[in-house]
């Protein structure tokens, strides 16, 4: 058995390093996420970051760069990790869906400055694992196949 029928068998996408992702339930299309299996978490770029409670249930309230929209969401998790420089960071997580070859998965977010990162979302092995097999040299494997599938809408 040849390594594409072993994956079609496990059920598991090949992804590039880099693609463009979805967040339907935050309006966001087509963001550039930087995938990486050396992190556990995932994560996305905010600013304005201000924790409250709400009829008992304790929510964050977030801003993300380039829209003047303030987001809201509920606190999945809020922990101490540790950031890509060896440095303890608290972090809040939300539970949303992200979208990757026209399907949803849960993801947990944490909300972090990503601003001196190239990419604003950076997807962890949490999201990849039994799901994904990376494949460094390949790019936007995800977004061509979405693509793709556009085109064949639009001619039809």
């Amino acid at each position: 058995m040849g390594l594409k029928q072993a994956l079609r068998k496990l059920k598991l996408h090949t992804i590039g390093r880099v693609d463009r992702v979805d967040f339907p339930e935050l309006g966001l299309y087509d963001v550039p996420a930087k995938i990486d299996s050396g992190a556990y978490t995932s994560s996305i770029h905010c600013e304005s970051l201000e924790a409250y409670y709400e009829s008992g249930e304790h929510r964050i309230a977030f801003r993300l760069p380039g829209s003047n929209r303030l987001y809201s969401a509920a606190v999945y998790a809020s922990r101490r990790v540790r950031n890509s420089f060896g440095q303890t960071a608290y972090r809040y997580t939300i539970k949303t869906p992200v979208v990757l070859f026209g399907k949803e998965y849960p993801v947990e977010l944490a909300l972090t400055d990503r601003s001196a990162m190239k990419y604003p979302v950076l997807l962890g092995r949490q999201l990849l694992r039994n799901r994904f097999i990376i494949d460094v040299t390949r790019i936007n494997l995800s977004f061509r196949e979405k693509s793709r599938g556009s085109n064949k809408k639009k001619k039809n």
